[in-house]
């Protein structure tokens, strides 16, 4: 990566866009690339009662690609039983989730990698308190953003709003992935463009539809080269 700390922060069109699939497609393929890299799930709400504690399936996932083993709290700070919105679920916990744990497990993982990988939850705006959303955590934590946009009816107006929300916070969209979640969508090629034109960022990739994630396929789908050769903004 010539040298330049690149950190990222996976968001998405809405629920189910597929961010889990592309955070873990991309921490494999940045392995492959001979990099140590870690995953992240600040905040995550839809979580099973285990003997060691909570623990929520995409915070699994993203801490079995990071190549060295972490503590979960460092992955995952907050996490919450029922799946419904975030600061839903630690307003009935009791819980404030608040910046600072967040980022002292973000430097925890910064400091004993090459790149982290923030994967969000649900779109960038999701809120975490009433004076926090998901959107100030690129600006804490020093990332630059990559959209996952579900395909599925809908997605150019949600893909375009998201976009404009991530520039108007001066945030750096540095590329999207487009995943084709609803099977049943047509006119690839043309929302495809449509997107391209509107998004002024690079494709990453497209994910076919499968009944089943597979990171594999996945990071084959994948280009890195545009965000391993772009500098980041000083």
């Amino acid at each position: 990566m010539s040298g330049i700390r690149r950190d990222f922060f996976v968001t998405g069109t809405d629920t189910g866009a597929g961010k889990t699939l592309v955070s873990v497609a991309l921490l494999r393929a940045l392995r492959g690339q001979g990099l140590a890299v870690a995953g992240m799930k600040p905040v995550a709400s839809g979580a099973e009662r285990t003997p060691e504690g909570l623990r929520n399936g995409d915070a699994v996932a993203l801490a079995a690609e990071s190549s060295r083993p972490w503590p979960y709290q460092v992955i995952n700070p907050y996490c919450f039983e029922p799946p419904i919105a975030p600061h839903i679920a630690a307003t009935e916990s009791g819980v404030e989730i608040r910046l600072e744990p967040i980022e002292q497990a973000f430097r925890t993982l910064h400091a004993g990698s090459d790149v982290v990988v923030v994967e969000g939850a649900g779109g960038i705006l999701v809120p975490l308190s009433p004076q926090l959303s998901f959107a100030d955590l690129p600006a804490a934590l020093g990332l630059e953003v990559i959209l996952v946009v579900g395909l599925r009816l809908g997605c150019l107006n949600h893909a375009l709003l998201t976009a404009e929300a991530i520039r108007s916070r001066c945030l750096r969209l540095v590329g999207w992935v487009a995943s084709q979640v609803d099977p049943e969508f047509t006119r690839l090629e043309a929302n495809l463009d449509c997107l391209q034109r509107g998004l002024a960022a690079p494709c990453l990739g497209v994910l076919g539809h499968c009944d089943a994630p597979d990171p594999d396929r996945a990071v084959g789908a994948l280009s890195l080269s545009p965000i391993l050769q772009r500098g980041r903004r000083s």
